[in-house]
């Protein structure tokens, strides 16, 4: 078992130079190297984002971005999930995306999410209560599918 995460959750202009480094670096590191993806991670949808951050021992392993409905699609949204290799045998992951949801809801009344999720974690949101609502479609290159929760 890993040790307890730390939440720390802001929107873009609250966010300091060193986090959103340390945003950008996760993202790349998994998104673009691990991957072998070449894309633009930085899209200009930060600054409508609410960006939850989870740190061990104050490294950042976890992350994503929250958005309200019509700010991403119609509906509410989480994006770039990720969690640093060697500690999602921990369950931060799914530690994260429950956070998500439970900020979502709290924090914007927000309770339908849709999701394009890469098509090999499709089992991982399920247990998150997403269900499939679209065939499977490239996007950078990866399969994804488009994923809504209830």
């Amino acid at each position: 078992m890993g040790k307890e995460i730390v939440w720390n959750v802001k929107l873009f202009n609250e966010i300091t130079i060193d986090e959103l480094y340390n945003i950008l670096y996760l993202r790349c590191k998994v998104f673009e190297v691990e991957q072998n993806c070449p894309y633009l991670d930085t899209d200009y949808k930060d600054q409508k984002a609410m960006h939850v951050m989870g740190y061990v021992d104050d490294r950042l392993i976890a992350y994503c971005r929250l958005f309200r409905s019509g700010d991403y699609f119609d509906e509410a949204s989480i994006g770039r999930v990720v969690a640093e290799k060697e500690y999602r045998r921990y369950g931060y992951g799914h530690q994260l995306m429950d956070k998500a949801i439970e900020l979502l809801a709290q924090v914007w009344n927000e309770n339908r999410i849709v999701i394009s999720a890469q098509h090999y974690l499709k089992k991982f949101y399920e247990t998150h209560g997403f269900l499939a609502i679209s065939d499977i479609y490239l996007e950078d290159n990866i399969p994804h599918i488009r994923m809504r929760r209830e």
